[in-house]
């Protein structure tokens, strides 16, 4: 259980401490998703192909995946506030470079730069909940600090397309780069000073990749993400040539969509408290199948506009439906099973996510240039299948850890 909170916070789920590590993956959200609204303008820009400008949504991932485990695992040796801090000074520095970026190549350094420490950054903010919450809020929280990136699709991709269509792409990361100097300067101010340093030793931490609950949960959110980022890395480009979104509506699309991610997110807290362990990830399974059969039609989008938007919707809806209940799985099994590696599990969605968004996009890539857009939903569809039977594969381990 959670210690009991001093002060104004008592008794109350929202307050400045939690306000902020939302902020905190709001940026994180910002600036790696703000590339999807802006894509055109970057292949334009730098003169690369779009295929080529969506690579930095694959590479990304492919960097923050493996160092997410890594830089969670390293950080829990340290004190918590300075290392947190410190992260967000190298993900203020990357952004500040994406501005400056003369060409490709260096975008792409300053690009990989923040994706090493952003799953980091959501690892660490997820160990505050002890300190900022109380434990009755514990799945809120989870899907509070989640829904950072979210609203980050809702407002903050919007905010930073039209910036770009305004002012250009680079300004883009300027604004970005200029909220996250705003935020650290918050964050000195309200986020606790306190540590909880593993007492084991680095390598030790990492014997929770052993555990088949947790092999399962992984490979769960890996395909679970996958389907979607197929065709997420290329929306713009759906919205514009197949379902005929004129240019300057694209960002009233990007924000209904958001909208859509928002919800998924939230009421994904409310589906992790149906249970404890692995109980409420297996409760995705019709999730996941609902989500293969919309990503199917998809491929028809461009015949019916209108059924094609709603498809849209609808897959934004079902997008971050298991962030909660992965978490939840994650932590309840370090907890009961492997209290040394806390740090490192939570740090597996984002991880999981993330080697998802990297399988997604690339496959994506390949489609959309072997095929066009019209079959990514498909090919998506197959990663939700993937997902069902992963949540299948799970069920057996339900009991052991609900009790």
């Amino acid at each position: 259980m959670n210690a009991p909170m001093d002060g104004a916070g008592a008794g109350r789920f929202f307050n400045p401490q939690v306000a902020v590590l939302v902020t905190v993956t709001f940026m994180l959200g910002m600036s790696e998703f703000v590339v999807v609204g802006i894509l055109p303008d970057i292949a334009s820009g730098l003169r690369v192909s779009e295929v080529t400008a969506g690579n930095l949504v694959a590479l990304f991932a492919f960097v923050y995946a493996p160092c997410t485990p890594l830089g969670s695992a390293l950080s829990a040796r340290f004190p918590r506030f300075a290392t947190y801090m410190a992260l967000m000074g190298v993900f203020l520095a990357g952004n500040v470079l994406c501005v400056l970026a003369p060409n490709y190549p260096v975008l792409l350094v300053a690009r990989l730069l923040i994706a090493s420490v952003s799953g980091t950054l959501v690892a660490v903010s997820m160990t505050f909940a002890p300190d900022v919450t109380e434990d009755r809020y514990r799945t809120k929280f989870i899907a509070w600090v989640f829904s950072g990136f979210s609203i980050a699709s809702v407002v903050g991709v919007p905010v930073g397309t039209w910036v770009a269509a305004a002012f250009g792409w680079r300004a883009s990361f300027a604004l970005i780069s200029i909220l996250t100097a705003m935020l650290m300067a918050l964050m000195a101010v309200v986020l606790p000073r306190n540590s909880h340093p593993a007492r084991i030793g680095f390598l030790r931490q990492f014997r929770l990749f052993f555990d088949r609950r947790i092999q399962l949960g992984v490979a769960d959110v890996v395909f679970g993400a996958a389907a979607s980022y197929v065709f997420y890395t290329y929306l713009t480009p759906i919205m514009r040539d197949e379902i005929g979104v004129p240019e300057h509506m694209i960002s009233i699309g990007l924000v209904i969509y958001g909208c859509a991610c928002l919800w998924s997110n939230l009421y994904g807290g409310t589906l992790a408290d149906k249970g404890h362990g692995v109980e409420p990830l297996t409760h995705m399974r019709p999730v996941y199948g609902a989500q293969a059969v919309c990503l199917c039609l998809l491929a028809f989008a461009s015949l019916v506009p209108v059924a094609g938007a709603l498809l849209l919707v609808a897959l934004g809806m079902f997008m971050y439906l298991q962030n909660a209940s992965s978490q939840v799985l994650y932590m309840d099994v370090a907890y009961q099973s492997h209290p040394g590696s806390v740090n490192l599990a939570a740090s597996l969605n984002s991880m999981s996510f993330n080697i998802g968004i990297a399988i997604g996009s690339a496959v994506g890539g390949m489609v959309n240039d072997a095929l066009g857009l019209a079959w990514l939903g498909p090919f998506g569809a197959m990663f939700a299948l993937l997902a069902v039977g992963t949540t299948t594969l799970l069920r057996p381990y339900v009991s052991p850890v609900g009790e």
